[in-house]
């Protein structure tokens, strides 16, 4: 597991969001503490590091991502709106300090070395396919077209975060797992898995949504 340097960050638990490298995460701070966060975190590298935290336990997950603040508009009674981007994960090694606000000791995640680089494209080729089957199959179900963005990653790494991070529904147990995995090739054979069965599901949806149309 390649993990990089340790370095002390300053912790935003949010209830069931998981942030994957490269996506943008709009934020609202209000919190004392977290306003507190925001400045301590401008005056620095305007990084910090966003963590599942799951509603039912109250635990926070071991494995993040860095976040950085890409634009931000503080108001008049100092709430500010902040949009971020995802960099590198991180795993939390410990909590240094809880007030005022949680600061962890983390180290930095990279995914492992591919051996087979060809095997991984038409992995991901394999994986590009299904994510288009289902966005098509979904679209004839709304009666709209639905589609893809045009900058949709070629990277199988990149995909494989990309579409981790728009799973659709109540899924932030599947994302919380991918994005912990440090295989390329893993990540994709799961989102696969997943893609493939709500693509069955939608399949056989369509057939019956066009098997009751009325004449």
């Amino acid at each position: 597991m390649g993990e990089l340097a340790v370095r002390e960050l300053p912790l935003f638990p949010l209830p069931d969001v998981v942030l994957f490298p490269q996506e943008v995460l709009p934020l609202h701070i209000f919190e004392p503490r977290y306003r507190m966060l925001l400045r301590t975190v401008m005056a620095g590298d305007q990084r910090f590091g966003v963590v599942r935290l799951d509603p039912q336990t109250q635990t926070m997950a071991e494995v993040g991502c860095c976040a950085e603040i890409l634009h931000c508009q503080t108001q008049d009674d100092d709430r500010s709106n902040i949009v971020t981007m995802g960099q590198q994960r991180f795993r939390v090694l410990d909590i240094v300090r809880e007030a005022p606000f949680r600061v962890g000791l983390v180290s930095w995640i990279e995914d492992d070395p591919e051996a087979g680089p060809a095997e991984l494209d038409e992995l991901a080729g394999t994986v590009g396919q299904a994510l288009r089957d289902v966005v098509e199959l979904t679209g004839k179900l709304i009666g709209k077209p639905a589609s893809l963005p045009n900058d949709l990653p070629e990277l199988p790494r990149e995909l494989s975060f990309w579409i981790g991070a728009h799973l659709g529904g109540p899924v932030a147990d599947h994302q919380q797992a991918l994005l912990e995995i440090t295989d390329t090739g893993e990540r994709l054979r799961q989102e696969y898995e997943l893609l493939d069965q709500t693509r069955r599901q939608l399949a056989a949806r369509t057939v019956l949504k066009d098997t009751f149309q009325p004449q």
